[in-house]
């Protein structure tokens, strides 16, 4: 039950494309430049972490979860200072 209250499905991420709001980047990232998003479907917020193939043109989900209160400030989209 738990997992289920956690789960962000694709159709989430596909039908909030209109809330996507990129909230760090990654340009130097390991294998492809990335990007998080911040995005809300109906009352749920989450982030996507996007790797993004320009020459292929080609964009990958590395993954997808709903923030920590505890670690985002209360907007959700910056990170608490440690």
């Amino acid at each position: 039950m738990r997992m289920m209250n956690r789960f962000i499905s694709r159709q989430m991420i596909l039908e909030s494309i209109e809330n996507y709001e990129i909230i760090e980047s990654y340009p130097e990232d390991k294998y492809l430049p990335s990007y998080l998003i911040y995005s809300r479907y109906e009352l749920t917020v989450f982030h996507v972490l996007f790797a993004v193939d320009v020459e292929k043109m080609n964009v990958r989900i590395i993954t997808a979860y709903r923030p920590d209160p505890k670690k985002w400030s209360e907007d959700f989209k910056r990170r608490q200072k440690q």
